[in-house]
């Protein structure tokens, strides 16, 4: 069946004028080649367009209305100033959580968790602050609500529960941060908030990682999150 429509195709290619012909084969080819360029462009646009909203989700941040201010080390955007709040922040409550590991933990790989903490987060809260200074940043002087909620959950934990809950809240909280300091450390045109970002991504990874060592942490089951 095939054989005779190709046949009767064929005839009637040939009856065309050689002009027909001619506007039908330059028609095919341009049609072809559009296809094929829309089967290349439909990939990036999907997920060039997609990229940039997952990223959002994964490194939330608050805009504080100031706008972008000129500053001597460059532009500085609402996504600076709240990534050097952050960075003041995680040590309000992160630092006396390392002291109170040193005092609790009933492992020493909790305690040497804790010794990090304490040490990473001083660094890093002078920093911060020195930084906050420099461009004119406010900073917080005391942890958020739910910082200070976590504060008091390790301050009436004791024991084996202690370690754990020190654990899992820690780097739960070093999770979401992590993404963000990368995230900043790729946008930013600020050097100052450049140089922080540096330093940050270094010391929060070193905190990963000993807080893992204690293994103690609950990861999430794969695909947790995406059902959220």
């Amino acid at each position: 069946m095939r054989t005779v429509r190709s046949l009767r195709s064929a005839r009637s290619l040939r009856g065309l004028r050689p002009v027909s012909r001619r506007t039908l084969g330059t028609g095919l080819v341009v049609g072809s080649l559009a296809a094929t360029l829309l089967a290349l462009l439909i990939p990036v646009y999907l997920f060039g367009s997609a990229e940039p909203a997952a990223a959002g989700a994964r490194t939330a941040w608050n805009d504080d209305g100031g706008g972008i201010t000129t500053t001597r080390s460059g532009p500085l955007t609402p996504l600076d100033r709240d990534f050097v709040r952050r960075v003041r922040l995680a040590g309000l409550w992160e630092k006396p959580a390392g002291r109170l590991a040193l005092e609790r933990g009933t492992k020493d790989t909790v305690k040497t968790a804790g010794h990090h903490l304490v040490d990473g987060h001083t660094e890093l809260d002078r920093l911060s602050v020195e930084t906050g200074q420099a461009l004119g940043v406010t900073m917080p002087e005391r942890p958020t609500a739910e910082q200070q909620g976590w504060l008091d959950q390790l301050e009436g934990a004791r024991g084996a529960t202690f370690d754990r809950l020190f654990a899992n809240l820690v780097r739960a909280a070093h999770g979401k941060v992590f993404g963000l300091v990368a995230f900043v450390r790729d946008r930013t045109a600020n050097t100052a908030v450049r140089d922080l970002a540096s330093r940050a991504n270094t010391v929060v990874l070193d905190h990963i990682t000993v807080l893992e060592n204690t293994g103690l942490v609950d990861f999430p089951h794969p695909g947790d999150n995406e059902k959220k």
